[in-house]
């Protein structure tokens, strides 16, 4: 059997379990960790069963709970090389001088190379020395009715460790357990954004959101699917008139944006061949769309086409998993 639960699916968040008998894989960790639990155990998902985490770009819908999920599970991420590296940057802490503190700096250089070179030794070697002679001859007694001094404290983990890195490449098959894995390139703006294809036991599933517009290789990728997760992300005249500042539009308007709904029903009609069992509209907006206007535009795309009515059209929601699908 093999089986997809949609754990949320949203510009919020995005999670997606893919399953076989044997192999269970998280796609997607957009969620925090506390919330992805909470979500598996009410769709009925054990995590300690999780093999690996796959990851689709590194936009925080998606990866906000990567870190501490992996760590918890003691499983292995699955990334294109690109998008770790993006990833890793994401998360590394950095600190910005302003100019005052930069100019700091830069006299305390050049202070610490003037008394060395008076000194006659390396910058910075004769103060280390001399403090470390200083701290030896001063060292205290410990006296045992002294309360012990309190341990420091710890340091904390690098957000960015992972129990096990993995790669792939985009167009080329690769396997987790028993379930055979088929990236693919798709338009987003992100460094190597991937959707896929599952296959075991018969059955094929795809995962295609976060897609500008449907290129070709997409088209091709998305044929004999029997459950197909497809973006429907937003309402043309909603987006237009929403709450978006100009820019954002422009950005989720873009070929590297978000399918519309207009654009998923278009596929439907013109490019899908119609094999899927499951059609599941996910990525929808909750500003600038609404369910039922997405539902409205793939039914009606396929109304058009009398052998495509026995696909059954799911809608996969922010705040709650999708009623497990399974084959």
């Amino acid at each position: 059997m093999m089986r997809m639960t949609v754990l949320a699916s949203g510009s919020k968040g995005n999670s997606t379990v893919i399953s076989s008998s044997r192999t269970r894989v998280l796609v997607d960790a957009g969620l925090s960790c506390r919330e992805l639990m909470k979500r598996m155990a009410i769709a009925g998902e054990d995590p300690a069963a999780l093999d690996a985490i796959l990851i689709t770009h590194e936009h925080q819908d998606h990866v906000a709970g990567l870190g501490v999920m992996a760590r918890k599970l003691g499983i292995p991420v699955y990334f294109t090389e690109p998008t770790h590296r993006a990833w890793v940057r994401m998360m590394t802490p950095r600190r910005t001088l302003s100019y005052a503190e930069w100019m700091d700096q830069v006299q305390r250089e050049k202070e610490e190379r003037a008394r060395a070179a008076a000194q006659g030794a390396e910058p910075g070697i004769c103060d280390s020395m001399s403090a470390a002679v200083e701290a030896a001859s001063s060292e205290p007694v410990e006296d045992p009715d002294e309360p012990e001094t309190p341990e420091p404290a710890r340091v904390k983990a690098d957000p960015a460790s992972l129990p096990s890195v993995e790669y792939f490449l985009s167009g080329r098959q690769f396997s987790i357990g028993d379930i055979e894995i088929t990236p693919f390139t798709i338009p987003h703006d992100a460094v190597d954004p991937c959707g896929f294809v599952f296959e075991a036991e018969g059955a094929r599933m795809a995962l295609a959101t976060d897609l500008g517009y449907m290129p070709p290789n997409v088209k091709m990728a998305l044929k004999k699917i029997d459950v197909l997760l497809l973006e429907s992300n937003h309402d043309l005249e909603m987006l237009k008139d929403g709450p978006y500042p100009w820019s954002v539009k422009q950005r989720v308007l873009s070929r590297v944006g978000h399918l519309s709904n207009l654009a998923t029903a278009e596929f439907l009609e013109q490019d899908y061949d119609g094999s899927a069992s499951f059609i599941v509209l996910g990525h929808l907006s909750e500003s600038n769309n609404a369910p039922e206007l997405a539902r409205l535009a793939a039914e009606q795309a396929l109304s058009g086409h009398p052998k495509l009515l026995g696909n059954r059209i799911l809608l996969a929601e922010q705040g709650s998993p999708l009623e497990p699908i399974c084959l």
